[in-house]
């Protein structure tokens, strides 16, 4: 098969494209601003820029900008096409929850109401605007070494420093790399599958649970917690990625017949470390 990737020097599109290549598939890289699909079968979309930094109004246009915008460019390339793919796989994320405490939340829950749950809301509707199979993948948290939030958390819980975020009682839904990439394959092979997907593992867990595990995996103590306002003062506004509660099974992945190979935090971190 031949695959169309935006993304491929992040780190999920990198594994991505390793893996369909070490599988004999062709891979089309895309390059930022590009729009050639080059006549793929499969269009995965997965540029964004990141979120977790100090959010500004300037910061909060290119979220939303690299995530809409480059969508809707894509779409349109896919529209324009005379021989289309097949599917276009979008990735998504699910701060279209927004905060909601303990609240178990599947694809049927309703969006949230600030920030991030808007950008969400109009990249989602940004890749169902197209005339081929659309999924949007709502990622958690991803697990690994390489990059993302872990990869900024080892250093510190390596170093015997590591702590629960704030109360420690948020709920963090993670997906490991390695199943997040089988995923992505999934649902560009499964012709059912469309609209909006979670891409998480079935074990969410609270943070303390997450920063226990990480201590036990890593074994190192991991008993000094980062206080709220702490965040807050360093990231302002966007300090709610790491404080919001979203408790969000796979629901739509498990009634496909989709397997995780990492459905435990502890199996999902002694891999990916």
């Amino acid at each position: 098969m031949k695959v169309a990737i935006t993304g491929t020097s992040g780190l999920i599109g990198g594994a991505l494209m390793r893996a369909l290549q070490k599988d004999g598939d062709e891979v089309i890289a895309i390059p930022r601003g590009g729009s050639d699909l080059g006549g793929a079968e499969a269009v995965v979309h997965l540029s964004g820029s990141p979120i977790t930094v100090r959010w500004n109004a300037q910061r909060k246009r290119e979220i939303r900008v690299s995530r809409v915008l480059s969508t809707q460019r894509i779409a349109d390339a896919i529209d324009a096409s005379k021989t289309p793919p097949r599917v276009f796989v979008c990735a998504s994320a699910i701060g279209f929850y927004g905060d909601r405490a303990s609240e178990v939340l599947t694809e049927k829950s309703t969006a949230g109401d600030d920030f991030l749950a808007g950008v969400v809301r109009e990249w989602e509707l940004a890749a169902r605007a197209t005339r081929v199979r659309s999924v949007q993948l709502r990622f958690g948290v991803v697990l690994s070494p390489d990059g993302g939030a872990l990869a900024k958390m080892l250093p510190v819980f390596r170093l015997g420093m590591g702590g629960r975020i704030a109360t420690g009682a948020q709920w963090m839904s993670w997906i490991g790399l390695h199943d997040l990439v089988r995923a992505i394959r999934f649902a560009i092979a499964s012709a059912d599958m469309n609209g909006a997907v979670n891409a998480v593992a079935p074990g969410p867990v609270t943070n303390a649970e997450f920063t226990a595990t990480m201590g036990r995996v890593l074994r190192r103590p991991a008993a000094l917690p980062v206080p709220g306002f702490a965040l807050r003062a360093l990231f302002g506004e966007g300090a709610a990625v790491m404080l919001a509660s979203q408790r969000v099974i796979p629901e739509r992945l498990h009634k496909a017949g989709f397997e995780f190979e990492d459905p435990t935090l502890e199996g999902a971190l002694r891999r990916e470390l």
